[in-house]
């Protein structure tokens, strides 16, 4: 992004669309459909997972910046209740990815040798102790990064005694099966993000992980979900209130059938919306199709119009050329007949 589009995002995000009385290059207001709510509360899962593994790619709504500072003054005299739908879609994709870290739990169960309780306790501990390593040497890092000095040579002594403990954890773990089985790479799944975490994996690579943006972007969806459940009840009772009042005691939602429409597609699954857009284009094209079948009718009757007006306007003009030429048959007889008579009355 060149220096000049970087400050014309920095004025959209400071004011809005209507900065020097510019309109939204989209052509639509915050509370239009097509723009991302989760965006405007700055917790997409597009946005905050972009550029890592498991990037989602474009958000199939609008995400702009000019948008976002529409929303947050408007937001501060009226209530939209956008929380809710943040919380519906970042509940669906919290959801997804539990599923994958459930599935690559039995995976991993299914392929690795199967350990006794013991073993697998110790274990473990020593997968525990790698992971406290590895949080704590990528926080030391930022703190460090931040100019925090004496806390990330605090964070460094915690890293150290827990170096120690960790290896007397491995010659426990090492003594308590043959040599053969323990350089086998005893894997373990991230809880956060369900990556693949080795026993045998060193502080650097494990620092990489905690550290990383992948990490890091699924710890704020979860942090940002658990706190917008706090309030979510209570939120949602406050809406139906809102849309019974103004409504005259029909219970309604914001946004009608099209915002329950729209909560479905976040909880299904992107099978799920493929075949939902497969299933829409296929029922555009038969309306389409129709539509051209209803234009061609149309175009058939007019032709049919049209040449039965050609007919009678035909019919008409023959008629009309009997009628003269019958008009001069009459007149040519009784010419005739009046130049007969006056011979005989000459010769009279």
């Amino acid at each position: 992004m060149s220096a000049h589009e970087q400050m014309r995002a920095m004025l959209d995000q400071l004011m809005g669309t209507a900065r020097n009385g510019e309109t939204d290059k989209h052509g639509v207001k915050f509370y239009d459909d097509a723009v991302c709510k989760s965006f405007l509360l700055q917790c997409c899962p597009h946005e905050i997972l972009s550029s890592t593994r498991m990037d989602l790619g474009e958000c199939p709504k609008i995400h702009d910046l000019a948008l976002r500072a529409d929303y947050e003054l408007a937001s501060k005299t009226k209530d939209y209740f956008y929380d809710i739908d943040a919380t519906e879609h970042l509940e669906a994709f919290i959801a997804d990815c539990d599923r994958r870290t459930t599935a690559a739990k039995q995976r991993l169960a299914e392929t690795q040798e199967e350990l006794s309780a013991e073993v697998t306790e110790k274990a473990n501990a020593v997968h525990e102790l790698a992971e406290q390593i590895g949080q704590k040497l990528a926080r030391a890092e930022a703190l460090g990064e931040e100019g925090m000095v004496e806390e990330s040579v605090k964070l460094m002594g915690e890293i150290d005694e827990l170096r120690k403990k960790k290896a007397v954890a491995e010659q426990e773990y090492r003594n308590s099966m043959p040599a053969s089985s323990y350089q086998q790479q005893k894997l373990r799944v991230c809880e956060v993000c369900s990556a693949y975490l080795g026993i045998h994996d060193n502080d650097r690579r494990l620092a990489d992980h905690f550290g990383g943006k992948l990490h890091l972007g699924f710890i704020t969806i979860r942090e940002k979900l658990a706190e917008l459940k706090k309030t979510v009840e209570k939120r949602r009772e406050e809406r139906g209130a809102s849309e019974r009042e103004r409504s005259g005691g029909r219970r309604h939602y914001v946004g009608g059938r099209e915002l329950d429409r729209r909560a479905r597609r976040h909880r299904e699954t992107p099978r799920d919306r493929d075949r939902d857009r497969a299933r829409s284009k296929e029922q555009d094209r038969e309306r389409g199709k129709e539509r051209e079948r209803d234009r061609e009718r149309e175009r058939e009757r007019d032709r049919k119009r049209s040449r039965s007006r050609s007919k009678s306007k035909r019919e008409g003009s023959r008629e009309r050329s009997r009628g003269r030429e019958r008009e001069r048959e009459r007149e040519s007889r009784r010419s005739r007949s009046n130049r007969s008579g006056s011979r005989e009355r000459r010769r009279d």
